[in-house]
């Protein structure tokens, strides 16, 4: 005989509700108020977002290697749409394309540089670089003489006369490897080689990941951890779009060998403004080239050859220079 409480149609028991209290209450009201204050402490990073380039026609703009002539009119547009509006200037932004039968290569003279840093303050100015947090492509690593352990250099240096006599400089930034890794690990290929050999970045594609800095050899990539400050008398307004365009907290980038320059025949602003002729740039498949004289003719060094990225960067000596950097004299 069923006893009525195991039933399968018996009624539920009501459940109990106690009484609210005016303690209850602001208890109730007080816990939801901490809840949103939660909340809103974990979505406090998005106050500070920079929303001004959030827009439609940035998010469904296609990888830079599919992009119509048109379409890069148009992102080029955007561009300098929202450079106008940072800094009150309209850039001349193009995207200049590799010329074909071109392959840049950089030569730099170990025993001519004097460690002066005038090569890391005209990058600075030509790619519109962060001036706070600094952001600096080149590092100039002061070494002891006799030493080419990179380990041992220092580039926070502060001497008030260079070059010191017990020291020599290697400069170090990308050396736009033939077998690059940061290539290799970047998930959205938002970096990759062009055909004249220079590494490049899209900033729109970039997420911020920084595996390819992880992976160079060279510590050549800078990271935007913060909003990079350019002060608005001091943009140069002649900008490339996978150069010197203005970039934006949360991206990488790094040397370019100042492909805007470079691919409208004009030298690196490094080049240009070394006192001592240290550095020397230019097409490596033209045999008649100075490079490629110097890697016919001279005595080459190739930073960290055991990692294998074949590098587009080298250090060389002059025959008057040898004891410089290897030796005592």
């Amino acid at each position: 005989m069923s006893t009525g409480a195991g039933s399968e149609h018996a009624a539920p028991l009501p459940r109990y509700e106690p009484p609210v209290t005016r303690r209850g209450f602001l208890g109730g009201a007080l816990g939801a108020a901490g809840g949103l204050a939660a909340l809103g402490a974990a979505l406090s990073p998005l106050k500070d977002l920079d929303r001004s380039d959030l827009t439609l026609e940035r998010f469904l703009q296609r990888h830079y290697k599919d992009l119509s002539p048109g379409e890069m009119e148009q992102a080029l547009e955007r561009i300098r749409a929202d450079v106008a509006a940072r800094y009150g200037v309209t850039p001349h932004l193009c995207d200049v394309k590799p010329l074909d039968g071109v392959e840049f290569v950089y030569a730099l003279d170990l025993g001519r540089c004097i460690g002066c840093r005038r090569c890391v303050h005209a990058c600075v100015a030509e790619n519109n670089q962060s001036r706070d947090p600094q952001i600096e492509y080149i590092r100039v690593l002061e070494m002891p003489r006799g030493s080419v352990d990179v380990e041992r250099g220092d580039h926070y240096y502060d001497r008030a006369k260079v070059p010191d006599r017990d020291h020599y400089y290697m400069p170090v930034q990308c050396h736009q490897c033939a077998n690059p890794p940061c290539v290799k690990v970047c998930p959205i290929e938002a970096t990759w080689q062009e055909p004249d050999g220079v590494i490049v970045i899209d900033y729109d594609w970039c997420i911020g990941c920084r595996y390819c800095e992880a992976a160079c050899p060279y510590w050549a990539r800078r990271f935007n951890f913060a909003e990079p400050e350019l002060p608005a008398d001091q943009v140069n307004q002649d900008m490339g779009y996978l150069s010197n365009r203005p970039r934006r907290k949360g991206v990488m980038e790094k040397c370019h060998f100042c492909l805007h320059r470079t691919r409208a025949g004009r030298l690196p602003a490094c080049v240009e403004v070394c006192p001592v002729g240290a550095r020397k740039f230019g097409n490596v498949l033209d045999p008649e080239s100075e490079v490629a004289q110097i890697l016919k003719t001279k005595h080459v060094y190739v930073l960290k050859q055991e990692v294998g990225t074949l590098p587009r960067f080298f250090y060389y000596l002059d025959e008057g220079y040898h004891g410089s950097a290897g030796g005592g004299g």
